[in-house]
């Protein structure tokens, strides 16, 4: 438990290390340090009460347009469009 003589000597000690010319400057320090802890805490509360920001969705390949030419697929599973080859007699494969 900490007494009121406790307090007392701790003053005079840090009088006596810091010396009287430099408290002022001790205590200011002291004041920003506190001001910028609390901004920082500020700061962390809003960020966790503020939603999350949605992710754009992810984008989907585009199916190849008519008249796209391709020389290799490029996903497994994926081939390139069949030309309509015409048969024997003339006539065109749908």
């Amino acid at each position: 438990m900490i007494k009121p003589t406790h307090i007392v000597v701790l003053l005079v000690l840090i009088l006596l290390i810091f010396g009287a010319n430099k408290l002022p400057e001790i205590a200011g320090s002291i004041g920003k340090s506190m001001k910028v802890f609390k901004k920082e805490v500020k700061e962390l509360r809003e960020d966790e009460d503020a939603p999350a920001v949605q992710q754009p969705p992810a984008q989907i390949p585009q199916q190849p347009q008519q008249g796209t030419y391709y020389t290799q697929p490029t996903q497994p599973g994926q081939a390139a469009p069949q030309q309509p080859q015409p048969y024997t007699d003339g006539t065109v494969q749908q």
